[in-house]
């Protein structure tokens, strides 16, 4: 035991000296070094595999082992040197503070990307309201809000085309930011790990992960930890709840423009289209999933997480739940006076969506899907250290 910690005591200052890391990522590094002398987690989830495969870590090194963590808790409530012991060792906690600053890091412009982490619940919210009542006097002026009780047609409040044009630009401006910030998170990292391109076989095994949530499951099936030691499976299935949700609700509008566009048939859709049936589906599936993740963080122990990331959390789940709740009412709305309001706020809240999905927890989805595919790569390839393939 003497030897270990004069080993970890080492890496420790070795990792804090490292001149090129911020704080947060020296952290990590220090962290890392410690339990790469431990090992004790080694099964837990790719985070330790792939820890195994480095003696130091440098920045592409910690931000990958970053995206990499879903945060179960596990490893924190397994180790020997988490707090009070003077080691300090909280991986999740490490792990959780680097991921925002990655949000920020590869964010573009990185302007947007710093202010949405100040005040990311703030910003969302009063994005989606400002949008919604810009709608709604747009929509007063020209005397067509009033007038939805009798025609039931979102197109009579706002025409397609205005729709298009006021979407299509907002949702390409959110795939390009995504783009360029995904595509330098990959340059950095892979030379990182491993420097091989990602074939079927890696990028098949890295969706099956990404669409299973494959690490909440605590690294023995059972869950995270989420209000104390006890493993549970809730934050997984709100979060397969949530996302297979949003799929749904995602595949229901894109199949309408198909029905638009090819078809010719043009919306409000009834039961039984499909249409219908898929934003139904997927509407109630968010609407349960957001209530339920927004519980879990309220009731979520710090030592797990950032707490400062709270606000980025929050206004990405409530925005997630304004959508889905106004889209469902929508539909109860249809023909009544509320109808023409209610269009405002959910269109709002989607265009506040769109807008700041590059930078918040839309954005750490992608990132982790990245940082699995390299890891899937990386584990496929011979170790630099000399130990044979994983």
């Amino acid at each position: 035991m003497d030897s270990l910690e004069s080993l970890t005591r080492e890496a420790r200052t070795l990792a804090g000296a490292l001149p090129a890391l911020t704080a947060s990522e020296a952290e990590v590094a220090r962290q890392m070094a410690i339990c790469n002398a431990c090992r004790y987690c080694e099964g837990f989830c790719a985070v330790f595999p792939a820890m195994t495969r480095r003696l130091d870590f440098t920045r592409a090194d910690v931000h990958y082992l970053a995206n990499l963590c879903h945060n179960c808790g596990a490893c924190l409530h397994a180790c020997q040197y988490a707090p009070p012991h003077e080691f300090k060792v909280n991986v999740p906690q490490a792990m959780a503070t680097l991921r925002g600053q990655t949000y920020a890091d590869y964010a573009w412009p990185p302007a947007l990307g710093r202010l949405y982490q100040r005040a990311g619940l703030t910003l969302s919210l009063a994005l989606a309201l400002g949008l919604a009542l810009f709608l709604a006097l747009a929509a007063a002026r020209k005397g067509s809000i009033w007038g939805a009780a009798q025609g039931g047609d979102f197109y009579d409040i706002f025409p397609h085309k205005l729709m298009v044009g006021l979407f299509a630009p907002i949702f390409l401006f959110a795939l390009l930011a995504l783009t360029l910030g995904v595509r330098r998170f990959l340059r950095e990292l892979k030379p990182a790990t491993s420097g091989a391109s990602a074939g079927s076989a890696a990028t098949a095994e890295a969706a099956h992960d990404v669409l299973r949530l494959k690490y909440l499951d605590g690294g023995h099936g059972e869950g995270c930890h989420d209000e104390d030691d006890a493993y549970t499976l809730r934050r997984r299935r709100m979060h397969h709840l949530t996302f297979y949700g949003f799929g749904l609700c995602f595949a229901a509008t894109s199949l309408a423009t198909v029905y638009h566009y090819v078809f010719g048939w043009v919306a409000p859709y009834d039961l039984p289209s499909i249409p219908k049936l898929l934003g139904a589906v997927g509407g109630v599936s968010m609407v349960i999933g957001t209530v339920g993740l927004w519980r879990l963080n309220l009731r979520r122990d710090p030592m797990q997480g950032d707490t400062t990331q709270r606000p980025l959390d929050r206004g990405f789940i409530a925005l997630l739940l304004l959508i889905s709740a106004s889209g469902l009412l929508l539909w109860w709305a249809r023909g009544t006076a509320a109808m023409g309001w209610l269009l405002c706020l959910h269109l709002g809240a989607v265009m506040a969506l769109f807008a700041t999905m590059p930078y918040g927890k839309f954005a750490h989805g992608i990132f982790r899907g990245a940082a699995l595919l390299r890891y899937a790569v990386e584990k496929r390839q011979p170790s630099p250290l000399g130990l044979g393939a994983d």
